[in-house]
């Protein structure tokens, strides 16, 4: 599969395409207007930042409790309802004098029921494509949700300064809803990709069996732990500049958009593999800036540049693909999103933490530090030759 073209002919491809842009609108424009909304009520960048990642930390409990049902169930039904859920607990963020206590317990919950979302979309997505468009297809989701984030971003900045956050959230519900519908209306009623009924026990045997392998187990840990702490970062923008954060998270998403459309369309496939580890230190890089304090347009130049790195995750989920059979390929994405996400909700918290007894822009600082020295021990890690096991005599 060599071109955009030929994605689109495929069949299904464009409703999940669509359905999934409508999801990522919602959870910019959602994400934004809760961050807002606790930082208003509570000074604090640390709630903020919590409040925008909570989701993400959730995704922990499903990876080690939902997660083999990402194979186990059908993918329509399944994608169908973690829109309506989403619709409909957004819908309860957005009344009137809910108390920001309150708002904690329902984004966690949205997390938990959002944990499959990642392997069920990835995995139908790699079973409508041919072996060689996987990387094609999920370059032209991460350009989705790299514009999809630069126009939510905008639009619910104005909505959050111009009516409310609250109003921003009931948008967010709309297109959930709208979700949905796309989902249910444009997506073939397949068959789940494995037998067997999903279960706790199911999801740990997999998860094991995923992660018994180093060059899986490598692949995996490059694919959380740089792209997370730098999410950190994100996380405050809200508290680096609450009255242009809207600029910086949207400068930020035209980054990745920037990054992905190169790596998953410009570069050779015999290039790509080289590219990993010069990405990811792009990632961080840029982020050591604020420590200087910069204004907001030198401050959003930094957060694109470095968001050209996300284009590194292209090529590691391309490898993690290659090490894994082809019946764990939703379990396997979605084990490689549900950590993911969980690791930008852990580093929002540490960002936070690290700002509310320092600043935001030192933070930041220390979460790209942080990352770019994750990125140089993995390479090392990998270049290490694993010690043989001791064989029987």
């Amino acid at each position: 599969m060599r071109s955009y073209q030929d994605l689109f002919r495929t069949p299904e491809f464009t409703p999940l395409f669509l359905s999934s842009a409508l999801q990522s609108a919602g959870q910019t424009v959602g994400g934004l207007a809760i961050g807002t909304l606790v930082y208003a009520a509570t000074d604090s960048p640390l709630l903020s930042a919590v409040s925008m990642f909570t989701p993400q930390l959730a995704q922990v409990l499903g990876a080690t409790t939902l997660l083999s049902a990402a194979d186990r169930i059908p993918p329509r039904a399944a994608l169908t309802g973690i829109a309506l859920a989403y619709g409909l607990g957004t819908a309860v963020l957005a009344l009137p004098g809910l108390p920001v206590w309150a708002v904690f317990p329902v984004i966690l919950l949205l997390g938990l029921i959002a944990s499959l979302g990642g392997g069920v979309r990835w995995g139908l997505l790699n079973e409508i494509l041919a072996k060689d468009g996987y990387l094609l297809g999920r370059s032209v989701f991460n350009m989705m949700s790299g514009l999809t984030q630069v126009l939510g971003f905008a639009t619910g900045g104005v909505l959050v300064a111009a009516l409310s956050p609250r109003t921003a959230l009931l948008l967010s519900a709309l297109l959930y809803l709208l979700t949905a519908l796309g989902a249910r209306l444009g997506l073939a009623a397949r068959p789940p990709r494995a037998s067997g009924r999903p279960s706790i026990a199911a999801t740990w045997r997999t998860n094991a069996l995923l992660w018994s392998s180093r060059p899986r187990r490598l692949t995996y840990l490059g694919l959380w732990l740089p792209n997370g702490l730098v999410v950190g970062c994100e996380s405050l923008f809200v508290s680096y500049d609450p009255g242009s954060a809207g600029t910086l998270f949207a400068a930020a998403a035209l980054g990745m958009l920037l990054g992905d459309v190169t790596v998953g369309r410009l570069v050779p496939p015999a290039v790509r593999p080289r590219l990993a580890t010069p990405l990811l230190l792009l990632l961080a890089g840029p982020y050591l800036l604020f420590a200087l304090h910069p204004a907001t347009p030198v401050a959003a130049v930094a957060a694109a540049l470095a968001s050209v790195g996300f284009g590194a995750s292209l090529v590691q989920q391309e490898r993690l693909m290659a090490l894994t059979p082809d019946e764990l390929s939703g379990h396997a994405l979605g084990l490689h999103s549900s950590g993911m996400l969980t690791m930008q909700g852990v580093a929002a918290t540490l960002a936070g933490s690290v700002a509310q007894l320092t600043s935001p822009a030192t933070a930041m600082t220390v979460m790209a530090g942080a990352s770019a020295a994750v990125t140089v021990t993995l390479v090392a890690a990998g270049r290490r030759r694993p010690v043989p096991e001791p064989q029987p005599a």
